[in-house]
């Protein structure tokens, strides 16, 4: 299966890169992961409503740029499904079952997603009702897709 991470903005701190790493030295065997990240849009600290708006619609437009078109797109979105690891490990199972190899999954910047992309999802995962820097977010993101394919596999997790 073919993993693919569209993510606003670089990871900032070390710590998140080696996270990354790890949990993506660890997949490796189960799955291809990419990580594509896009530009995020430099802002002042407090917007408008309508300056929000454009944010968004500017780092959407380069995340749908990035989206293939026959990818499965799941978006990290606060109002996504809760899913439990097992149930995020039977999505990607069903999902791999009937032919749909390439799944994406798109983390927004600081201040979410535009419209057009949360539209173009095919579905809406959270991981949480609370807000977590999205930096933080790309290292739970990969933790638990290595975490699903053990999971799939009948493997166990060792913590």
């Amino acid at each position: 299966m073919n993993i693919h991470i569209v993510a606003v903005g670089k990871l900032k701190e070390k710590y998140w890169s080696d996270g990354i790493a790890e949990y993506a030295k660890r997949l490796a065997p189960y799955a291809k992961l990419a990580i594509t990240e896009v530009a995020e849009e430099k802002a002042p600290e407090r917007l408008s409503e309508a300056e929000e708006l454009q944010v968004k619609q500017r780092e959407g437009d380069r995340i749908l740029a990035a989206l293939k078109a026959d990818t499965h797109v799941i978006a990290m979105a606060i109002d996504g499904h809760l899913w439990t690891s097992e149930e995020l490990a039977a999505q990607l199972d069903k999902l791999g079952t009937y032919g749909r190899s390439h799944v994406t999954f798109v983390i927004g910047g600081s201040i979410g997603l535009s419209d057009d992309v949360l539209k173009r999802a095919d579905q809406k995962l959270s991981f949480g009702r609370i807000t977590f820097p999205h930096q933080l977010l790309r290292v739970v993101l990969v933790e638990q897709v290595y975490r699903a394919f053990k999971i799939m596999r009948g493997e166990p997790y060792h913590r």
